[in-house]
């Protein structure tokens, strides 16, 4: 499994608050980011099951709400 690069755009203030947390926490704003989509992911399949084989794009949106 390969590393990717993804780039996001972020409201300035935002960016700040996060470097903030991230510095607080002894972690890059890049290491933090990881943390916290390993602990979205983590939560989403303890309330959805696991992840599992090939991730389709039709598979990878988001289902309305109810």
């Amino acid at each position: 499994m390969g590393i990717k690069s993804v780039s996001i755009r972020i409201e300035e203030e935002m960016l700040s608050k996060l470097a903030y947390v991230a510095d607080y926490e002894g972690r890059s704003v890049n290491s933090h980011v990881l943390v916290l989509i390993r602990e979205s992911i983590r939560a989403f399949e303890a309330q959805n099951g696991e992840i599992v084989g090939d991730i389709r794009p039709d598979s990878n949106v988001k289902p309305t709400r109810k």
